[in-house]
């Protein structure tokens, strides 16, 4: 906290500090002149006593009123998050009384909770003073606070940019032919090898036409992979919309319409499978247009291609199409320059540890660059290219595997090279820390309201989960979609999303918060599945995640208690009320519809309002017990525990069903 010294009150009540001065040594506050420091814990006292004494003595002309004054003189600086007990340390209080003084407030928080600026800046006013938060850089600045050289970014003069290669997206519906024509124009038979024959995660790679090279991306068609998806198209320069001639336009096609819009690349429609017999292009080209893009076939400007992934059919004309959108963008980057990429995908492998696949979107990347990503820096040991053989650079727009990060970033980081490994290794450490800050203070304040709410909802069972993937983006997309699954009665909770083989330790966490293990692409580690089952923990392992997500659907409504149905048996109305000595009382019905049964459940109606809800616990027929009694037919009916019937109250019988819980 800011001194504040006799000269600061002085200038806050607008005297002279020789009266502050009297004031105080009359309280008996030794201060010896302007510059004397007031005690910090006297501080709220001196004010509240000076509000009163100078406002009564009209030693300030504007303090005629009842106002306070407006502005403090006390500055408080502190740095984000703002955590209950850094605030209460940084004003000089009791983590206690922040924590009352916010439930005045309306906001409920723990010692170690975050609030935000609006909360904390109000606090601080009630404080008199005022809270100035100083924003962290994460790029610029080191741990310490204080200004790095970290990264050489400025601007590229024209002189120095040179043509790059476009950067292409491939988007579109699952099992439309993505990958099938990359293949094609690649003649590999990546699709072959992907389990389900489902893409389960980006790839990238590069090809020559006409002398010229087109780096592709592919993105998963499963639904799962939204966010991948989003992300390819995030970092192209033209999307390719894949469309089968058979199926025309579906959800998935849609929504990766809609990034590549939101991403503001130019789109081409790839419309493929149409050496199909029921192929039927024009249809595709009323649902372009009925989806707000109009093809050059019809007078709009989007280029509309034919191509068969099976007989090759229109590959060339659109590898021509590309190259013509890309001299129209007229792509340029400076590769005489410090490299900066984006991370398409990331995991731990064997012999290699921490990979990532990376696009380097300016520079060159070298072989011993100092390279910082997300929470991990380290040198370049390696790089491969798509074939996995080994190049010692990579300039703009080349997708490559990189070897030497000290982990497995997320998909989606931007990676920069640095200058000197010092800094970059500081850096990291402080992302490092501020993630495991956000970790820790997650659960930030809630009010009133929403504390009700949860406690409201304390009975809404879950199912926990250990997720292990092979790459970072196929574990998102697992635990995204677990998250949309829609229920209201059962939630999923992700206690841990990694890559990499399923551990012993792995195990001993999933023990420790009952979750179950799911591996999607992964292997267990030797001797994992013996202690898996001495602790009782359960793996699953998944190549498809169509499979996975059914799986743990059905895990989900197996732990839900099946759910109670009325199943309506008939219905009788009361003729006459008998007593009887001992228990309840008879009540002579006439059977309107369906039958009755001793153990059938009873409601009581009165007015069409219920007024009972019970049991049969026994039926006569004459002067004989009986076990059941149909429609038309006289019967004398005993309910449980219930004597005030009328004439003419209609009882309703029903059985219980229970039936198959469903989310």
């Amino acid at each position: 906290m800011k001194k504040v010294k006799v000269k600061n009150l002085a200038e806050k009540y607008d005297v002279s500090p020789k009266v502050i001065i009297n004031e105080l040594l009359s309280e008996g506050i030794e201060v010896s002149g302007p510059s004397s420091v007031v005690p910090p814990d006297m501080y709220e006292l001196i004010v509240q006593h000076l509000d009163e004494k100078i406002k009564r003595s009209n030693k300030k002309s504007k303090e005629t009123s009842s106002e306070a004054p407006q502005e403090s003189n006390i500055e408080v600086h502190i740095k984000t998050p703002i955590i209950v007990k850094t605030l209460a340390e940084a004003l000089d209080k009791k983590p206690n009384q922040i924590i009352s003084d916010l439930m005045k407030l309306g906001e409920l928080a723990t010692i170690n909770q975050s609030l935000t600026p609006e909360t904390a800046k109000k606090l601080c006013k009630g404080y008199d003073v005022e809270l100035l938060i100083d924003h962290r850089d994460k790029d610029e600045h080191n741990i310490h606070g204080e200004k790095t050289t970290l990264i050489e970014d400025e601007e590229d003069k024209p002189e120095d940019l040179v043509e790059r290669p476009p950067v292409v997206t491939f988007l579109g519906h699952v099992d439309h032919g993505k990958t099938s024509l990359q293949d094609k124009i690649r003649n590999t038979k990546i699709a072959d090898g992907e389990a389900g024959k489902i893409t389960q995660h980006i790839g990238a790679s590069q090809v020559t036409f006409n002398d010229r090279k087109i780096t592709f991306i592919d993105t998963p068609g499963h639904e799962a992979f939204t966010n991948m998806r989003a992300r390819g198209a995030n970092t192209t320069d033209i999307a390719i919309l894949v469309v089968a001639a058979n199926d025309g336009f579906m959800p998935q096609t849609i929504e990766a319409l809609n990034h590549a819009k939101a991403a503001g690349v130019p789109i081409i429609v790839a419309i493929n499978k149409v050496d199909l017999p029921d192929a039927n292009p024009d249809k595709i080209l009323l649902q372009m247009q009925q989806n707000e893009l109009m093809s050059e076939d019809w007078g709009g400007d989007v280029g509309t291609v034919k191509v068969s992934a099976i007989t090759g059919e229109g590959i060339d004309m659109l590898l021509e199409r590309i190259l013509l959108e890309s001299e129209l963008l007229e792509l340029k980057a400076n590769p005489n320059r410090p490299a900066q990429a984006v991370v398409i995908e990331s995991q731990l492998e064997q012999g290699f540890g921490a990979t990532a696949n990376i696009l380097v979107q300016k520079g060159t990347l070298k072989i011993g660059d100092i390279a910082l990503c997300d929470q991990f820096y380290g040198r370049v040991k390696s790089m491969l290219n798509e074939h996995g053989e080994r190049i010692k650079k990579a300039g703009p727009s080349t997708p490559i595997k990189l070897v030497g990060l000290s982990g497995a970033p997320e998909a989606g980081s931007n990676l920069v090279v640095c200058k000197k490994e010092r800094e970059a290794k500081s850096e990291a450490e402080r992302r490092a820390q501020e993630k495991r800050q956000q970790q820790l203070t997650r659960g930030t304040t809630q009010n009133l309201e929403d504390l009700f709410s949860k406690i409201s909802q304390q009975n809404k069972k879950s199912l926990n989960i250990l997720i292990k993937s092979d790459v970072r983006g196929s574990g998102e997309a697992i635990e995204d979609s677990l998250k949309k699954l829609p229920s209201d009665k059962i939630e999923v909770n992700a206690v841990m999303n990694a890559v990499g083989a399923i551990t012993e330790n792995d195990i001993m966490l999933a023990a420790a918060s009952d979750a179950i293990v799911v591996g999607f692409h992964v292997q267990v580690n030797n001797g994992v599945n013996e202690i898996a089952k001495r602790q009782g923990v359960e793996i699953r392992l998944y190549s498809i995640i169509y499979e996975l997500l059914e799986d743990i659907t059905d895990a989900l409504t197996g732990q839900l208690d099946p759910e109670k149905r009325e199943k309506s048996t008939g219905a009788a109305r009361i003729l006459q009320i008998f007593e009887v000595r001992k228990g309840p009382k008879v009540i002579g019905c006439m059977a309107e519809k369906g039958s009755v049964k001793v153990g059938y459940k009873a409601k009581v109606l009165r007015n069409n309002e219920l007024i009972y809800n019970g049991e049969v616990i026994s039926l006569r027929r004459f002067q004989d017990d009986v076990k059941e009694v149909k429609a038309g037919l006289e019967c004398g009916i005993k309910l449980d525990n219930f004597a005030d019937f009328e004439e003419n109250d209609i009882v309703e019988f029903f059985e219980i069903e229970l039936r198959k819980a469903t989310l």
